[in-house]
């Protein structure tokens, strides 16, 4: 008898089929995905700064990289973030890119959120003019573009339609604070930035709060920098600003020194009689009520120190003999002498 033919199975010829091409798709997927996140150009060294605005998807971050000429394909970069399930862990900054990075190396960047920042610091009590001479010797700003910003720049806020026009117009509303700004930030951002954190600060309660003393939210930030400008110890600022409440009631002079160094072209250590008769609208000595705006921009505890006064009967206050920053309050003119001659002789 001759030997039967074994016959294979048909399944099993068509499971190594579909395993092979299964295989082959595979090895595709990897060559692809592999080559999906290759550099734009391997060669092209040269760092750019991009910017990644807040709120920013996938597809609108692959558009921008697209456009600035980092990456060859914004769909490339949004299929791969989405096998990689990169989706909404992007985030917002100014980054330091180059088309020679693949894409995992600049997705990783953008996630990691280590953007291209600088950092500056105003101190509570400064001037506009101060600012721009600190921003300036930073080498953060153009002075002749800052304070052309300052005077016309465009900025949406509600406090704006309270300034009045001029190279002051921003006296007392550039928020001092320290800020993280991007390194390609322009004078208009840097002045919006601090606007922005003014007007987050400074909420609608506060508003509500200035209307209900019968002030608009101008005359309560001139308030709190005369405080700001009078004070170094932060728990004797509601006083001092009953004392400027109280002396305004009675339409007496606020006397108040920081006001007539406003009005003075430059800031002097020790003012003379000469000074206190200058012709401002700032002196203090010269005229009642207050000056006609801000002398300097006030941090929030003064601010609400000008909301929220202490209630005193106090008129006076000078600095006291314990040299200690604080002061002594009065409401006689000779108890104020008194303790003016403690300090003097305490120098």
């Amino acid at each position: 008898m001759g030997k039967k033919r074994r016959r294979h199975a048909p399944g099993k010829k068509y499971a190594g089929g579909l395993l092979l091409i299964i295989l082959l798709l595979l090895g595709l997927s990897i060559w692809y995905v592999s080559n999906l996140g290759k550099p734009l150009n391997a060669g092209d060294t040269q760092v750019l700064s991009v910017n990644i605005p807040q709120g920013s998807g996938t597809s609108n971050i692959g558009q921008i990289l697209q456009e600035e000429q980092i990456i060859a394909s914004a769909g490339r970069f949004q299929l791969l973030s989405k096998i990689d399930g990169n989706d909404g862990k992007y985030k917002a900054g100014e980054y330091s890119l180059s088309p020679s990075m693949t894409l995992q190396q600049i997705m990783d960047i953008i996630i990691s959120g280590d953007s291209s920042t600088s950092r500056f610091t105003i101190p509570e009590g400064l001037t506009v003019k101060e600012t721009a001479e600190r921003l300036h010797a930073q080498n953060f700003i153009n002075q002749e573009a800052f304070f052309s910003e300052v005077q016309s720049g465009s900025f949406d806020y509600k406090f704006m339609e309270l300034l009045p026009p001029g190279e002051n117009r921003l006296e007392g509303f550039l928020y001092p604070e320290t800020y993280d700004i991007y390194t390609t930030a322009s004078e208009h951002d840097i002045i919006q930035k601090m606007l922005s954190q003014f007007d987050k600060l400074v909420g609608e309660e506060y508003y509500a709060r200035a209307q209900e003393m019968g002030y608009s939210m101008y005359q309560i930030v001139t308030i709190a920098s005369l405080i700001e400008k009078e004070t170094l110890v932060s728990a004797e600022r509601p006083t001092v600003a009953s004392v400027i409440y109280n002396r305004m009631a009675i339409n007496m002079p606020l006397q108040i020194d920081a006001a007539v160094q406003y009005a003075l072209p430059e800031h002097k250590s020790r003012l003379t009689n000469k000074d206190l008769q200058v012709d401002s609208p700032y002196n203090t000595y010269q005229n009642t009520g207050l000056p006609p705006g801000p002398i300097c921009s006030p941090g929030i505890d003064s601010i609400e120190a000008a909301l929220y006064p202490a209630s005193t009967n106090y008129y006076y206050y000078v600095l006291s003999a314990d040299q200690n920053g604080t002061h002594k309050f009065s409401n006689t003119y000779e108890e104020f002498m008194k303790n003016k001659k403690a300090y003097i002789k305490s120098l």
